[in-house]
């Protein structure tokens, strides 16, 4: 049944639903104190009280050797039909979401209200659609959404014979449509254009590029982009928590469809995903078994079929973001940038950790022409869907700034251009030559002894105490005040060099749990000491080997070090986020002139900003 819904509708809802204390309960946020004008918003705007209908269908597709009901609603704008055609806009929700979430439809409404045919559906295993989840496997979510677009190509009818002859078409059974959404509705967009070329733009918020590193990340990264051939420190609250979100779809989301449940021991995922979620569990790395999890995690992940995905791609991240961090998004636009695909990309404040500014993208709302992420989103369909050439998508890279008014801007993410030195008094110095001879060790203990973002008690609405470390169990070494602002943009970087006896004894048992494990990470340092960790992000690094330097790739950040403010650069025993070390590992570092550890920061000119 069609339901006439006239002007913009706003519904309260959740936005994409996340575990984090801090990031309450919208992903809405970032902001815009200087409004960016693209080609296109004008026209949107006017198309912004525009009617349309809304049709429930259902959708019975065969995917992952299962037959399973696709839950979806249609956006039809009023007009549009065979003679007047609209090109479409496809789009589901974040884990544990569903078409109705709050932030799913209104994607649907918010297209629909400027001209855009909108498909919203509920991903394979949520709300009222069947089948297993299966993280976003293109073998199984991305034919299913394929078989959507079948749809929009007038190819195949929905379940109750609904048809859709009024999609712009490129060619017979080539609708011209784009994709929007984010976390684990950003991941399907990828995983969708690898096995279906129709495809035409690509909007993916808040997502992952390699779920190895987001569930189990190993900074000191030995492959390209953030893959690692060491698994990596469990991500023990995040990780859980979806699982059990997951697995409690029999209360959240009660269903009798036997294509939903797998088995008593694994009841709503794939086996294999249940598979690598005890692995890491079990704090257990045999090599045979944890080479098998990461192949499995990369091969659902868009690191393991981006160079299938030819669509332009406009990437979002979230620079407040402990699941999905910077890194993530940087490794998937340097793949697709590198193979000749289309691709942008922008680090807006908000992301799965919290981070909400007044003023910038909020997908519940759908204030796309009053936000620069918005007006970056109109522009790029306008450009993609539309097909008007004449349209400005903007610049290349663009990061939010809480320091200054909008958004800054780079041809490319900023490489590491200042170089400090990590000097045996504890001091953080410019010039080697500053180096003091000296060492310095700590020493871990059973349980954790620092502390990063939400704890258990933040994640269900306790107070959360600010990032701590115990003194004994971390090294930091600090720099002399700034005598200028700094102004942080990308990855730092860390080469380090450890002794460990205990480490080096055990590191080559085939368990890789018996390998070191430290965390890496940045603090400012206030005039009046107190410090603050940027975005509570920590690097957890599975050292590959202690008799050899290594290098730490820290979390993106962009971030301004005031005049008076000090840097320190801190490694830690443990956090109380991830799993930690088997047994007692002490550590020292050793520091001389002609042989230290090095921070390297990629610095922005404030000038040239």
């Amino acid at each position: 049944m069609e339901v006439p819904v006239s002007g913009a509708v706003s519904r309260p809802g959740s936005g994409y639903r996340t575990l984090s204390r801090r990031s309450g309960v919208s992903v809405a946020a970032a902001a815009l104190a200087a409004p960016l004008v693209l080609g296109g918003a004008a026209e949107a705007t006017a198309a912004g009280t525009a009617p349309y209908t809304v049709t429930p269908l259902t959708f019975t597709v065969e995917t992952g050797g299962r037959s399973c009901a696709v839950d979806a609603d249609l956006y039809r704008p009023a007009g549009v039909d065979a003679r007047h055609p609209a090109p479409a806009v496809l789009a589901t929700n974040g884990f544990g979401g569903s078409k109705s979430d709050g932030t799913t439809d209104a994607i649907g409404r918010a297209f629909a209200e400027r001209g855009y045919v909108g498909l919203v559906y509920s991903g394979l295993g949520f709300g009222k659609s069947g089948c297993l989840i299966t993280l976003d496997d293109p073998e199984t979510d991305g034919r299913a959404a394929s078989a959507l677009i079948d749809f929009l190509a007038g190819t195949r009818p929905a379940d109750d014979g609904t048809g859709a002859d009024y999609v712009t078409r490129d060619g017979s059974g080539d609708p011209r449509v784009g994709m929007i959404g984010g976390s684990y509705g950003g991941a399907v967009q990828m995983a969708t254009a690898a096995v279906d070329p129709r495809v035409d733009a690509l909007v993916p918020l808040i997502t992952w590029n390699d779920l190895a590193y987001a569930l189990a990340p190993n900074n000191a990264a030995t492959r390209a982009g953030v893959s690692s051939g060491t698994v990596g420190v469990f991500k023990w609250q995040w990780t859980d928590g979806f699982y059990l979100m997951g697995e409690g779809q029999t209360i959240l989301n009660a269903s009798l469809d036997p294509s939903r449940f797998n088995n008593l021991t694994c009841l709503h995922f794939a086996t294999r995903a249940c598979d690598t979620i005890r692995l890491l569990n079990s704090g257990r790395f045999p090599a045979d078994r944890t080479a098998s999890m990461l192949d499995y995690a990369r091969s659902v992940s868009p690191a393991g079929h981006l160079g299938k995905v030819k669509a332009p791609t406009l990437l979002v991240q979230g620079q407040d973001d402990s699941l999905f961090n910077l890194n993530e998004a940087t490794a998937t636009y340097r793949t697709l940038k590198a193979q000749g695909t289309t691709t942008k990309m922008i680090w807006q404040a908000w992301g799965h950790s919290g981070g909400q500014v007044p003023g910038e993208l909020d997908l519940g709302k759908g204030n796309l022409e009053t936000s620069y992420v918005g007006q970056r989103v109109l522009a790029w369909f306008d450009r993609y869907l539309r097909h008007r050439t004449h349209t400005d998508t903007g610049p290349e890279f663009a990061y939010y700034r809480d320091w200054h008014s909008g958004y800054g801007t780079a041809a490319d993410v900023p490489a590491p251009s200042r170089t400090m030195y990590l000097s045996g008094d504890g001091k953080l110095v410019d010039h080697r030559s500053q180096v003091t001879r000296g060492s310095r060790r700590y020493v871990n203990w059973p349980v954790p002894t620092s502390h990063s973002e939400s704890s258990l008690a933040g994640l269900i609405g306790l107070p959360d105490p600010a990032p701590y470390d115990t003194q004994g169990t971390y090294l930091g070494w600090t720099s002399a005040p700034l005598t200028s602002a700094l102004d942080v943009v990308g990855t730092p970087k860390a080469t380090l060099k450890v002794l460990s006896p205990t480490t080096e004894r055990v590191q080559n048992s085939g368990d890789a749990a018996d390998k070191l494990v430290l965390f890496a990470k940045v603090y400012d340092v206030s005039p009046d000491g107190t410090r603050t960790l940027v975005n509570r992000l920590v690097a957890p690094v599975r050292v590959p080997d202690v008799t050899r330097p290594f290098t730490v790739r820290l979390p993106g950040i962009v971030h301004r070090y005031e005049a008076g403010h000090r840097l320190e650069f801190a490694i830690a025993a443990s956090d109380s986020a991830y799993a930690g070390n088997r047994g007692i590992k002490p550590v020292t570092v050793v520091s001389a002139p002609g042989d230290t550890g090095v921070l390297e920061l990629p610095v922005v000119d404030a000038g040239k900003e």
